[in-house]
């Protein structure tokens, strides 16, 4: 079987192309089998008051473009400049390892992975913020 196989809890709700789906009473797996489907877990969403950082403004645009809420082609500059710009901060191997995947999900229309990149580096955020606030 290809495609992307999402695990889902009791009651976890997912956006897949713009449906928000949920999941019953019991653990269950759901196998995605069109290409390039929007796909975002609701658990995962950053909240518009959550956009308070440069990585989850970045994010943020790409979660739009999954949700449908941004037109895909509209977004590509500013996703591709939010990058660049985080590129000038976060210049360690693996954070640039990161950068290098959203880029590349990016230019392939591919906003999941482009996602999936970039929330990566939110842990990496938090730690440099909280060490500029010490």
């Amino acid at each position: 079987m290809t495609g992307l196989v999402l695990k889902l809890g009791p009651h976890e709700r997912v956006l897949i192309n713009g449906a928000v789906i949920e999941n019953g009473d019991k653990r269950s797996r759901l196998a995605v089998m069109t290409p390039r489907a929007n796909i975002l877990r609701l658990r995962d969403a950053i909240h518009p008051e959550e956009v308070n950082t440069p990585v989850r403004r970045v994010c943020y645009i790409a979660q739009l473009v999954l949700s449908g809420d941004a037109d895909a082609a509209e977004a590509r500059m500013q996703l591709l400049r939010g990058i660049e710009q985080l590129s000038q901060v976060l210049t360690d191997a693996d954070s640039r390892a990161l950068l290098t995947q959203a880029t590349a999900g990016v230019l392939e229309d591919q906003h999941y992975q482009t996602l999936k990149a970039l929330r990566a580096l939110l842990p990496r955020e938090e730690r440099l913020m909280a060490a500029r606030r010490a």
